[in-house]
């Protein structure tokens, strides 16, 4: 009996074999079964492992009658074996991945393109009016034609030539309104193909000589640190403002790198979880960026881009003007940037209270996250302008990345300058009688030129990380703030 129930429960668990009108087949297969690729079953296996064939699984090949067959002359086949090989030669020099296919050309008639974009935008009665210029363009058509004309003079690239056919090429009007399209719009490359006549690998290399260009030649100057005059005006408006001494907000933006290298994922990937780049700027009352610091990798917090960008380089060195101001009967010769609780506690830094306890404090903590918001308006116009950064970066490498975001901030800069009113006209608004050059523009500033002994450069390192001037500092503004509020001078 208990035999009996061993074998039965042998045979449950056996295998179920292959029954021999079963065709093999490699689902059914042992592991190192292969039929091979377009092969059709003739027959079955059996179960001793022998095959089977079906005769009516069995191709039939019918051959021809040789009795009228000639064979070909010997020169008949030379040139028929030529044309095999030839046909041969030519596939495989389509089909090889290191061959160079050519492409189609295109008669794009440039000429008509530039025609068109002068007759719509450049000439005396322009078809679209200066208000629609500058929606298209971002920028007036004055500073556009300022720009094209700079370009032209340091760069042949922008200059309209011929090539080796005699034939016009592009005129700098078309390259230059593909790249600003580009970055105001952040469109295809080839989406401009239809109205401008260019191509798509014409356009990337518009925007790259085009953003290096301004960069190169505009940047010394609207990239600048603030001069003395700059100074001046930063601290009479800080002054109006509540916060003497005040040159300005500090933050840090991320853009996204969307075909960032697999290699450098781990690098450039912090808390947004997706490859980014880090500009670090300064912004003021105006929205102009003094400062703009860019390439960090996105793992990097706002610490750590602070230690590596040259804010403060030349305040170290000794070669910037100096701010010299005076609150509650103190005198401070450093100005200093508002900023997020991040930052560190440093003289030329000041944060806000996260908890105030009294009236005061909160009053000054309304009016900092007030302030502070200039960098963040100016990264919010500097990405409605030029949608180029607000979307995630599609160029490869970083070089480009980073002379497109400086161009872009360049460009915010000069259209700031050619928009704004006077500075002096509304410094003599607001101030009455006082006058606007008597604030330190016309007073000899000592600025060292050379480079300073090491001990300075110590001692002015330290005393802009000085934690006990930043308490200070800040006690002195929350006092002189609740004292013009109660004058009723700020409300």
């Amino acid at each position: 009996m208990a035999l009996r129930l061993i074998l039965g429960i042998g045979r449950a668990f056996r295998r179920k074999r292959t029954s021999s009108l079963d065709i093999l087949s490699s689902k059914r297969a042992p592991r190192d079964y292969y039929k091979g690729k377009n092969c059709k079953p003739t027959g079955f296996h059996t179960r001793k492992g022998w095959v089977c064939c079906d005769a009516r699984e069995l191709p039939n090949y019918v051959v021809p009658g040789l009795t009228d067959f000639k064979l070909a002359d010997e020169e008949e086949r030379n040139m028929w074996f030529a044309a095999a090989i030839e046909s041969e030669r030519q596939n495989s020099q389509g089909a090889g991945s290191g061959d160079r296919i050519r492409r189609q050309y295109r008669h794009r008639d440039r000429v008509s393109g530039h025609s068109r974009l002068l007759n719509d935008y450049f000439v005396e009665n322009p078809v679209y009016d200066e208000t629609l210029f500058r929606r298209r363009f971002r920028l007036s058509r004055p500073l556009f034609l300022r720009i094209l004309h700079t370009l032209q003079q340091r760069n042949q690239y922008f200059v309209q030539r011929r090539n080796a056919a005699n034939t016009l090429g592009l005129s700098g009007e078309q390259k230059m309104t593909a790249a600003l399209r580009m970055l105001a719009y952040g469109m295809a490359a080839d989406s401009l193909d239809e109205y401008v006549r260019i191509g798509e690998t014409t356009t990337i290399e518009c925007v790259k000589h085009f953003c290096q260009g301004v960069v190169e030649i505009f940047g010394p100057e609207y990239l600048r640190s603030p001069n003395a005059a700059d100074i001046s005006r930063l601290l009479w408006k800080a002054n109006q403002r509540g916060f003497p001494g005040m040159l300005g907000s500090l933050d840090c933006m991320h853009w996204a790198w969307k075909n960032c290298p697999a290699a450098y994922h781990g690098m450039y990937t912090g808390h947004v979880h997706r490859p980014t780049i880090v500009l670090e700027a300064v912004a003021s009352y105006d929205l102009w960026i003094w400062h703009a610091f860019f390439g960090m990798p996105g793992s990097n917090n706002d610490i750590n881009v602070l230690d590596a960008s040259n804010l403060f380089a030349n305040l170290r060195e000794g070669r910037g003007p100096p701010a010299d101001y005076t609150i509650m009967g103190n005198h401070y010769n450093m100005g200093y940037y508002l900023a997020d609780g991040i930052y560190p506690k440093w003289a030329t830094i000041v944060q806000s209270i996260t908890h105030p306890q009294d009236l005061a404090r909160a009053f000054f903590a309304n009016k900092h996250e007030s302030y502070r918001k200039d960098v963040e308006r100016a990264f919010g116009v500097l990405q409605a302008r030029f949608a180029i950064v607000r979307g995630p970066a599609r160029f490869w490498h970083h070089r480009d990345l980073s002379y497109i975001m400086k161009a872009c901030i360049i460009l915010h800069n000069m259209i700031i300058e050619d928009e704004r009113v006077d500075d002096n006209e509304l410094v003599a608004v607001a101030a009455g009688n006082e006058d606007y050059d008597s604030l330190g523009t016309d007073t000899p500033v000592e600025v060292s030129q050379g480079p300073i002994p090491f001990d300075q450069f110590m001692a002015r390192n330290r005393a802009i990380r000085d934690s006990n001037t930043h308490y200070a500092l800040r006690n002195d503004i929350i006092t002189h703030l609740w004292t013009l509020h109660g004058q009723g001078v700020i409300e």
